[in-house]
């Protein structure tokens, strides 16, 4: 595996990388709506998969009134 250990996120870190309340990414997870991975009572998320949901999720938002 070519992984590095900052490849791997947890909660709190992932909370800072996309700036939002620990809050809403456990309601995310509980939702099944972001990728992740429990690892025994601890919730754990791939860099590389986050990123490619964040583009998945912009590519899906609908676009404002008048814009193509």
């Amino acid at each position: 595996m070519d992984e590095k250990p900052g490849d791997v996120l947890t909660i709190e870190e992932l909370s800072a990388y996309l700036k939002i309340p620990r809050s809403t990414l456990y309601k995310l997870v509980r939702e099944g709506r972001i990728p992740s991975q429990k690892v025994g009572r601890h919730w754990r998320f791939r860099k590389e998969a986050i990123d490619r949901w964040l583009d998945e999720t912009r590519a899906e938002e609908p676009k404002p009134e008048g814009e193509k």
